[in-house]
């Protein structure tokens, strides 16, 4: 039983934690309890391991704002690779991008559980106040409150994976070649760019607004780095993104938001401690 809902069990610990790594230490947490329950006494068993996988989440959620408040630099999701069937579930593939995922870091705890519990997997309210301890009347109350939230700021509809890919060719060519003005036609005049080095790796340590700052930040990059920083296509948190390679080494991954085919977000993950899953996972398939 576990086995089989491990997906569903793993995306919604790392949609409330947006960190592969501490999902996975909620799935080993939420594996000791489950061996220990009475079965007999469980009537719905997916239900159960939900309830148990989002209480651990909660208190883990809760520990690692500690670690986010003394982290150097912006804070990224942990890029997770996705199998193309994530991107068909277009609900499921926006809620995991990188622009939805810094959205949900805007939700207390208990608002960012609901949220994805009832909007992200439709649990019902029952089932959401037995997992965070909440009566149904208080939780309906909540995911109200997350709803309107996120809805003030979501992101706008990224486009298909089609133009995705485009977007990112266009941004590779541009940036391989030197090319100024082909990333200034590729990125939105409002891009935001964040780059992640955790204080380990060279990055950003605010995010960088603007088509010309982005730009120019890149074009100088290419300058620096000449040929031997390379990027190779992949499928990151649901939508296509970019690999980067450093003298033949893997240094880090490019996400993207873009919206009528220029991006408008780009996010770069540089800090190795957030890589390991994408350098040694198996991709994650639908739930």
């Amino acid at each position: 039983m576990f086995v089989a809902h491990r997906n569903l069990l793993f995306t919604v610990a790392y949609e409330m934690l947006g960190s592969a790594a501490d999902a996975e230490d909620v799935l080993q947490e939420t594996w000791l309890r489950w061996v220990n329950v009475d079965l007999d006494t469980v009537r719905d068993r997916r239900a159960y391991l939900v309830r148990i996988t989002t209480r651990q989440a909660l208190n883990r959620l809760r520990t690692m704002s500690r670690r986010k408040e003394a982290y150097v630099g912006p804070w990224l999701p942990e890029p997770l690779l996705t199998a193309p069937d994530v991107a068909e579930d277009v609900e499921l593939a926006e809620s995991m991008s990188m622009a939805m995922m810094l959205v949900l870091e805007t939700l207390a705890p208990t608002e960012r559980a609901v949220f994805v519990l009832r909007e992200v997997f439709d649990v019902g309210y029952e089932e959401i106040a037995a997992a965070v301890d909440k009566s149904p009347a208080a939780v309906r109350q909540i995911a109200h409150r997350a709803r309107r939230h996120v809805d003030a700021r979501r992101p706008r509809q990224s486009v298909s994976p089609s133009e995705t890919r485009a977007a990112l060719e266009s941004f590779r060519r541009a940036f391989e070649t030197g090319d100024l003005q082909g990333l200034l036609d590729v990125l939105a005049p409002e891009v935001v760019y964040m780059g992640d080095g955790g204080g380990i790796k060279h990055a950003a340590l605010r995010p960088i607004v603007g088509a010309d700052k982005v730009a120019r930040l890149f074009a100088g990059m290419a300058d620096r780095a000449g040929n031997v920083l390379t990027f190779g296509p992949a499928v990151v948190n649901g939508t296509p993104a970019l690999v980067v390679h450093l003298g033949g080494e893997f240094d880090g991954v490019v996400a993207v938001h873009v919206v009528d085919g220029r991006i408008t977000g780009l996010y770069f993950v540089r800090n190795p401690e957030k890589l390991s899953h994408v350098a040694s996972e198996t991709p994650l398939t639908r739930r």
